[in-house]
Order: structure tokens, then C-alpha cells, then sequence
């Protein structure tokens, strides 16, 4: 998988670019919203390496780097949890983008290229996030996708030692095809 906008190459994320991973998932206002957080480059290396080979196989996560093309950095990923269940048409996103490049609207630009690609490519009929609600820019991000907020669960997750809340949103393949129409 291989896509691209004016600013970004999205690709797979490869063990070559943990140094750059870990480089912004180990800072501490990045990784408070994040399952784990990396305690060194060879950690992240096998973060990459554990996730999944293959672009849709059910039940896994498949990594994305977001390289930005002035540099050629990688300056964030997209985790794609490809579901288990029959049909295989739904999917879970996740992403983490640097501080220096948020507020550019490069996490709009790369999640537009992946859930065109996700509807249109592996024809997938659904894809849902999970948030943090104090989360606030990341919520913001989704609305501003056309995502619609579908459940907000109170202190149901067990996170970093303490019970907090979960809200998911989803975003229906017929929703995104309308708002590229209009």
C-alpha cells in the first residue's frame, strides 16, 4: 500500500523507521493518549515488526507511516485494525502524529487519503475510532471527517492505573461517499 497527498507518502511502517517512531511517541504529551508508550528504539523496532505483514488480514493491526515528503521523515503512523468478524468489512483506526506537526492539518490530509482508500479500495462498509475524551483536538479531527459519535462508555477502560471513559465514532462507507459528492 502506497498513497500520497501534496505534503505526505503513506506507506507501510518498516523496522528502518523506529529511531523516527520513537522520536515522537516517546514524548509524554504524545504517548498520554496512547496504549503503550516506547521505552527505547529497539522497542518500537519490535512494536513495528509485531504488527501485521499484510495490508486486511482479520483480526490484526497494520502500521502506517506518515512520511512527510519535505523531509522524508516519518512524523507520524495510522494503526488499521482490521476486524475479525464476518464480513470483514469494518475497521478500527488509530493515529499519532509529532507535536511540531500538528495544528497543519496533515492527520486531516493522511486519515482522508487512508478512509478513501479503506471504502474505495478494500471496500470496507465501516470505520470506527476510540477516544479518550479529554482528548479534545482528536475528537475535533474526527468531526471534522464526518465522523459521528456513536457511544460514549463511562469509566470503562482500565488505563495507565486508572479507570477513565471511552468514546467511539464511526463513519459508514454511504456517509463518505455523500460528503465527497456534496
Amino acid at each position: 500500500m502506497n498513497l500520497s497527498s501534496n505534503r505526505l507518502i503513506l506507506r507501510q511502517a518498516i523496522a528502518a523507521d523506529a529511531s523516527d517512531i520513537y522520536a515522537y511517541r516517546s514524548d509524554s504529551e504524545i504517548n498520554q493518549f496512547l496504549s503503550s508508550e516506547p521505552k527505547s528504539v529497539a522497542e518500537t523496532e519490535q512494536f513495528i515488526t509485531n504488527s501485521a505483514k499484510e495490508l486486511d488480514e482479520p483480526g490484526t493491526w497494520f502500521q502506517i507511516a506518515i512520511v512527510f515528503r519535505e523531509t522524508n521523515k516519518v512524523i507520524g503512523d495510522i494503526g488499521l485494525h482490521f476486524i475479525d468478524s464476518e464480513p470483514h468489512v469494518q475497521v478500527e483506526i488509530g493515529y499519532t502524529l509529532s507535536k511540531t506537526h500538528q495544528k497543519q492539518g496533515i492527520a486531516s490530509e493522511a486519515l482522508r487519503e487512508v478512509i478513501q482508500f479503506l471504502f474505495s479500495n478494500l471496500k470496507k462498509h465501516r470505520i470506527t475510532a476510540s477516544v479518550d475524551p479529554i482528548n479534545e483536538p482528536s475528537l475535533r479531527l474526527l468531526e471534522r471527517l464526518g465522523f459521528r459519535k456513536e457511544a460514549h462508555f463511562k469509566k470503562s477502560l482500565f488505563f495507565k492505573g486508572e479507570w477513565v471513559d471511552d468514546v467511539v465514532y464511526g463513519l459508514l462507507e454511504e456517509e463518505w461517499s455523500i460528503r465527497r459528492n456534496a
